[in-house]
């Protein structure tokens, strides 16, 4: 969901967040759209969503955010509303080694459902348990290298990289659909070009002369 329009905002993305049970999804949307945190926020039940309006590059971006049930029981619920979404926090717990295991399987499953341009940041959540550390960050790094995803890891607790996270994130869809509008414009300018046709003149000797001229 990448719209544009012409009241409050210039564009409208739909981001998802998607991840195991209790990595803090939650927080993460809430730190980020309120500023609050919650020590006893509870799961997730099927989809929830709130909105922050933000400026990128010069443009008002307005995120809306959807934070999605990890558990089992609520995926098919939840992967229709991968539809539409052009970016993506894929987010585990870096004190639970389960969590990042399940990557791949939340990546593929994210790829199956949502545009083949979709920006996708892998978060790596409560860095500020790093003393219960079960996920090493070089590993991270590699998956998200291999993978093509941006990298960072994240503290909702401490409000740490949670801003930087979505700004890199919104700033990527701005040039992803940027780069799609600017080929649009020039695939339509090349379209528009007036086109060489060769017709023929009679002269006055009774023969025929070539002459290009151009025809809209």
């Amino acid at each position: 969901m990448a719209y544009k329009v012409d009241q409050e905002y210039d564009y409208l993305f739909k981001i998802v967040l998607i991840g195991d049970s209790g990595v803090g999804k939650s927080n993460i949307l809430s730190r980020f759209t309120r500023n609050e945190f919650c020590l006893e926020s509870k799961s997730t039940i099927g989809v929830e969503f709130a909105t922050r309006t933000l400026q990128v590059e010069g443009k008002t971006v307005k995120a809306q955010i959807w934070d999605t049930a990890g558990q089992e029981r609520y995926r098919a619920i939840t992967s229709a509303y991968y539809r539409g979404a052009v970016g993506a926090l894929l987010v585990y717990d870096i004190t639970k080694r389960q969590t990042f295991d399940n990557v791949l399987r939340w990546l593929r499953e994210l790829r199956d459902h949502a545009d083949s341009n979709i920006v996708i940041m892998l978060a790596g959540n409560k860095s500020d348990l790093s003393h219960l550390r079960s996920v090493i960050k070089d590993d991270a790094q590699h998956l998200a290298e291999r993978e093509n995803l941006s990298f960072l890891e994240t503290s909702a607790l401490e409000a740490a990289n949670v801003e930087n996270a979505f700004q890199t994130v919104l700033l990527d869809i701005y040039h992803v659909i940027s780069k799609k509008a600017l080929a649009a414009q020039e695939a339509g300018a090349t379209q528009g070009l007036p086109k060489g046709t060769t017709i023929n003149v009679g002269n006055l000797s009774g023969g025929t002369s070539q002459r290009s001229c151009c025809s809209a």
